[in-house]
């Protein structure tokens, strides 16, 4: 399954993460991560825990206002609204893959 996905890869962008927004169409992917929170979000939001292989480590629901404790082996962060994980059927062991949008060059 193909997933619209944001990279968030600088210090800036990590912190800003998924604050100020109603909403997220997709993913977005905190790499380097380990851990993240929800204060002051508007919405839950499910995380991903994957390691350097982009294999999900652990997968949890946190309602605003939480902090999330870091993994061990964490390497990077996976965020997207409540309940889209499980839609996706990602779980522990699944491994992610990260592609380039194809552009259209007209």
């Amino acid at each position: 399954m193909e997933v619209p996905l944001e990279i968030a890869a600088s210090y800036r962008a990590r912190t800003r993460g998924l604050l100020g927004r109603e909403t997220i169409t997709g993913a977005l992917l905190l790499t380097p991560a380990a851990s993240v929170h929800t204060f002051r979000m508007r919405f839950a939001i499910d995380v991903a825990h994957l390691d350097r292989n982009l294999t999900v480590i652990a997968v949890t629901t946190m309602p605003p206002g939480r902090l999330g404790l870091p993994r061990p082996r964490s390497r990077h962060v996976l965020e997207a609204a409540a309940g889209a994980m499980a839609d996706w059927n990602l779980r522990p062991g699944t491994r992610v893959e990260v592609r380039a949008a194809e552009r259209d060059d007209r």
